[in-house]
Formats: C-alpha cells, structure tokens, sequence
C-alpha cells in the first residue's frame, strides 16, 4: 500500500486492539453510540435554538449508520448470526460542549482507533477490512472539522445544509458541485440534512 502521511497512530495510543473482526465489533459499538449520541445532541441543539448544529448532528449520525453498515456487513460474513449492539441514550448539556464532546470522538477515531485497526488488518491481509476503516477513517477526520467549525460560528448559524456520502459518509457544508473526495460519488447522490 502507498504510504500515507496521515494515518499514524497517536502517541500514548488508548485503543486496544484484537484480531481484525475483533475490531470491526469494536468500531460497531463505537458508531453505534456515536449515532445514539449525536442523535440525543441534535434534539438537545434544536431546543436550544440551533438549528443548523441540530442539522449537523442529524447528518453526522447517519454518516456514522453508514460506517455501521460497512463494518457490520464484513462481521456478517464471518459471523452470520452476529447480534448488532445497541447504545443507551446520551445525556447532552449545552450545545457548544456537545460540539466538543463530539469533535473529541471523531479526532479519536481519526487520529487513534481506525489506524490501529487499519494496522492490524494490513498485517493480517484483510483487505476489505482495510478499506472500511480507511473510508470510516478518512471521514471522521472531516466530521471533527465540522464540529469544530460549528462550534467556532456556533453564533453565527447560516441556513446551509449538510450533505451526506452515502456511500462512505463524509459530509460537505453546502451545496457544491463534483464528486466525494473520500469515495469519487457524485455529489447530485448525497444525502441532504
């Protein structure tokens, strides 16, 4: 594989890593309360009166659904009687700490679980494993940039849409033109939030 200058693994690494479907479990659970959550941050941000954050945390759920199924779907073959996890609901606070919470999840992610679990699927020969959490991976690191974005302008919301990949979940802030720089879908076959 080509070397990249983006998927090192942070020093002082928290993730623990087993075997490749030991690690696609992992990153199942992992989504799965990140969706619970940012769904919880979404209702918490329309109450409290941002409606473009609340847009964002709805758009970046189903981006991480979208991460779920690519994992879930390579576990499945392995394990076809697999039993999806469940989360419980999030307590959100106040939306410009949720935004936090969740830029922290993401840079996590980005930054630590998916190159550890990238690694070990690249020792392993697991290719499809390697491209799954290469797009998850990839796409994380654009949600942070969008929680830290919001966060930043949280004050001066836009009436901007999100758009979402549905095929590796990135997420574009306003209408654009092209195609996914993750994944090379056209931009006409996003989801709008």
């Amino acid at each position: 594989m080509a070397e990249r200058s983006n998927f090192n693994i942070v020093p002082n690494s928290t993730t623990q890593a087993g075997t490749t479907l030991d690690n696609l479990k992992a990153a199942v659970c992992g989504e799965t309360g990140a969706t619970t959550k940012y769904t919880a941050f979404a209702a918490a941000a329309d109450e409290q009166g941002f409606p473009q954050i609340a847009r964002l945390f709805r758009a970046t759920a189903a981006a991480e659904k979208i991460h779920i199924e690519m994992e879930a779907k390579l576990i499945e073959a392995e394990e076809p009687d697999y039993v999806r996890p469940t989360a419980e609901p999030a307590a959100p606070v106040t939306t410009d700490c949720n935004l936090i919470d969740a830029a922290l999840g993401e840079i996590y992610e980005t930054s630590d679980m998916y190159p550890t679990f990238i690694k070990v699927a690249e020792q392993e020969g697991n290719t499809a494993a390697v491209g799954v959490f290469t797009r998850a991976k990839l796409a994380e690191a654009y949600h942070a940039q969008r929680y830290l974005d919001a966060y930043n302008l949280i004050d001066n919301e836009t009436d901007e849409k999100f758009y979402v990949c549905p095929v590796c979940g990135y997420i574009e802030k306003g209408r654009f033109d092209g195609r996914c720089p993750i994944c090379g879908v056209p931009a006409e076959k996003f989801m709008e939030f």
